[in-house]
């Protein structure tokens, strides 16, 4: 039976995925080993793998990952508190699917959107 997905996004320098993701979106190292050229990060009940991939041209990145939540409102208030920036076609907004949602990019261009059924 399947039980979890753990989405795995490539990362051009590990350094700077783990800032962005640790120091500004709040997520936590998992384990207690460091693996060169892989990253895997936890918050909550999420949690995502990269890659290393140096080659990767960012503007040509098109990974990405649906995350769902239980407090939208919340989750991109502290986002736009801590300075993090939303996509330009990202804002929050009521979506004909039946989806609060909201997206970012990291600093490799892979898509973190978030959502909520409404």
């Amino acid at each position: 039976m399947l039980t979890n997905v753990n989405p795995k996004l490539p990362m051009r320098d590990k350094t700077a995925t783990k800032d962005f993701y640790v120091n500004k979106l709040g997520f936590q190292n998992v384990g207690t080993s460091d693996y060169d050229g892989y990253l895997m990060v936890q918050k909550d009940s999420i949690e995502i793998h990269f890659f290393e991939f140096k080659e990767i041209d960012s503007k040509e990145n098109y990974a990405g990952v649906y995350i769902r939540t239980d407090n939208i409102d919340n989750l991109y208030q502290s986002l736009l508190d801590n300075k993090i920036s939303i996509h330009p076609n990202g804002a929050l907004e009521t979506k004909p699917w039946g989806q609060k949602e909201f997206a970012l990019l990291d600093p490799d261009n892979n898509l973190l959107t978030f959502g909520q059924c409404i």
